[in-house]
Parts: C-alpha cells; structure tokens; sequence
C-alpha cells in the first residue's frame, strides 16, 4: 500500500489509498472527481467528494478589555470538504 503528501487549503496531509478526510472547503460537487498531486514523488492522487459542505466544531472568541466594561464573545465554524482518496498513480 502506497502513501502520498498532498497539500490542499495551505495545510499538508498524509494519505493512503481508502482514506476519508476532511479537507478546507474546495469547489467541487458531491460524487465529483478530484486530483492531487503527491508532494514527494509527484505522482498523481484520485479522490472523489462524499459530501460537498461538513462544518467543524465550534469555536469560542472572548474579547475583553479590562476598565471599561468591553466584553464580545464571538463564534466560528469551518466549513470543510469531506473526501475519500480512491487511488494513488
């Protein structure tokens, strides 16, 4: 079984073939076919969509200025692109 480095969204992610990740939210559709290339090697990876849009946990920001009674509290969720890596060629 072979593995790969691809790099998509400004992040770097270890792969095999079979594998399900969540990757920052590309443009593709779902059942869409998309291609990666392998950083190391230069091989080309086959993945396909499973679900155009997941949305990641949650995340807090509290602003907060002593003094003056300054309080916001703030939220984020990341929008994500869940794919299956089919084949490694």
């Amino acid at each position: 079984m072979s593995i790969g480095i691809i790099k998509t969204g400004g992040k770097q992610y270890k792969i095999k073939e079979g594998d399900v990740l969540n990757i920052e939210k590309i443009g593709a559709k779902k059942d869409s076919k998309v291609d990666f290339e392998d950083l190391l090697t230069g091989k080309k990876i086959n993945a396909s969509v499973l679900q155009e849009e997941v949305k990641g946990e949650k995340i807090r920001i509290f602003k907060f200025r002593r003094k003056v009674r300054y309080r916001r509290t703030l939220g984020h969720r990341q929008k994500y692109s869940q794919i299956k890596i089919e084949k490694i060629v």
